[in-house]
């Protein structure tokens, strides 16, 4: 008897130390992959992260989440404009150089599916783009109405100026249109478009008919002096274009993307460096959330993405990826790089937030088409049962008239057999 219950107590025993032994083995002392409760993790978690990582989301309709450095709302990434091509509303296309705005502004007016296209004549830069029905202009920009505000319009020069011009091309006789102006802009990398815009220089542009307009006048020579005292600037090095304090190329894009009241102008006493960077950066940032679309140089095809899904109109032909630019093709030191970085240091920090802007909104829109795929799908699935149900329904409802039909006749005829 003694011999029968030692043997029934040694197999629990042996159990337990087997099981002790493997999860030891499994589990070794100190590791987290193998702890249990309270949202601990499973044995072999590793594994089971990625079941779960490619397992579809149970809630399809769930909200979009997404995570930001700079904490944008729903709203920030939102983007849909109901545009009103018949009615009063207008695209301000704010361009800024060596952004690859002069390829996007053909975009615009020669690549855009319209009921009535812009009219472009061979050996003319402006194209007309006229309302259907009317004639009068959708699109504000270099290849459409000119620079009728002055060459590369800043954005305090574009609100000031875009409203009375396009009021000034209305017919004497009809009333002032209360009009919804949607600005649109192109950013680029800082280093490469401050490379592209030296490189433009050297060859003999300068922009210096450019009115920098604000407050209603422009700014005086001694507060923007010129970087160079001939025609123009042909030739110049890199050191010597980096060398010049009021050279505009520096911090380009926020400048031009800021309302310039708020910093006094180009009147550079008004208050300290430090002060007017931060204003200048803040301004630059709030304006470019609240423009209705803005585009990356570098994600060309995304640009396009983006436009179409914003304002609902088309383009004909896709967009193209153009690396091979003369800045791709200036080779820098780090040190110059680290210079260039410093000149355009609020450019940096614009980009920065410009791209994660750019890439939510992307990723929301990419989101809503997946959401819109779905619901046509469900859409389709609930109309073809319906169908599906009222051709059972027309099935039943024939057999039955049959069926009535049938006995009718057989009781006629034994009526008349009968008779």
């Amino acid at each position: 008897m003694d011999d029968k219950s030692n043997k029934l107590l040694l197999v629990p025993v042996l159990t337990v130390l087997f099981v002790m032994i493997g999860y030891q083995y499994i589990c070794p002392a100190g590791s987290t992959s193998c702890r249990f409760g309270n949202g601990e993790s499973f044995p072999f978690s590793k594994y089971a992260a990625d079941v779960k990582r490619e397992s579809p989301d149970p809630d399809e309709d769930a909200p979009f989440k997404f995570p930001s450095k700079f904490n944008f709302t729903r709203e920030d990434i939102y983007r849909h404009v109901d545009f009103d091509i018949k009615g009063n509303d207008v695209i301000v296309f704010l361009h800024i150089q060596k952004t690859g705005g002069t390829t996007f502004g053909r975009h615009l007016v020669r690549n855009i599916h319209l009921e009535r296209p812009c009219d472009c004549r061979s050996g003319q830069k402006k194209c007309t783009c006229h309302r259907p029905g009317k004639a009068e202009s959708w699109l504000f920009s270099r290849f459409s109405t000119g620079w009728s505000c002055g060459l590369h319009a800043d954005w305090t020069e574009l609100t000031n100026c875009v409203p009375a011009v396009m009021n000034k091309k209305q017919k004497k006789d009809a009333p002032l249109n209360r009009r919804n102006f949607y600005y649109i802009t192109l950013l680029r990398d800082p280093v490469s478009r401050y490379l592209s815009e030296w490189k433009h220089v050297q060859r003999g542009a300068t922009w210096k008919t450019a009115l920098h307009m604000c407050d209603g006048r422009p700014p005086t020579p001694d507060e923007l002096p010129a970087c160079y005292s001939s025609e123009d600037w042909t030739g110049v090095s890199l050191e010597e274009f980096m060398a010049c304090p009021s050279n505009l190329a520096n911090n380009r894009q926020t400048r031009m993307l800021a309302d310039l009241s708020l910093v006094g102008c180009y009147n550079l006493s008004s208050m300290s460096e430090e002060r007017r960077a931060e204003l200048l950066l803040s301004s630059a940032k709030r304006n470019l959330l609240h423009m209705a679309f803005f585009g990356l140089t570098e994600f060309q095809r995304k640009t396009q993405f983006l436009f179409e899904r914003t304002f609902g109109l088309h383009f004909i032909t896709a967009f193209t990826q153009i690396n091979g630019t003369r800045a791709a093709g200036v080779t820098v030191g780090a040190s110059t790089r680290r210079r260039i970085e410093e000149l355009n240091a609020l450019d940096m920090q614009l980009y920065e937030y410009a791209r994660e802007l750019f890439s939510r909104r992307v990723q929301y829109c990419h989101h809503q088409e997946r959401q819109e795929e779905r619901e046509r799908k469900r859409q389709q699935r609930r109309r073809m049962k319906e169908q599906k149900a009222s051709q059972i329904q027309q099935q039943e409802d024939d057999e039955r008239k049959d069926a009535e039909l049938t006995g009718v006749t057989e009781d006629y005829s034994s009526q008349v057999v009968r008779w």
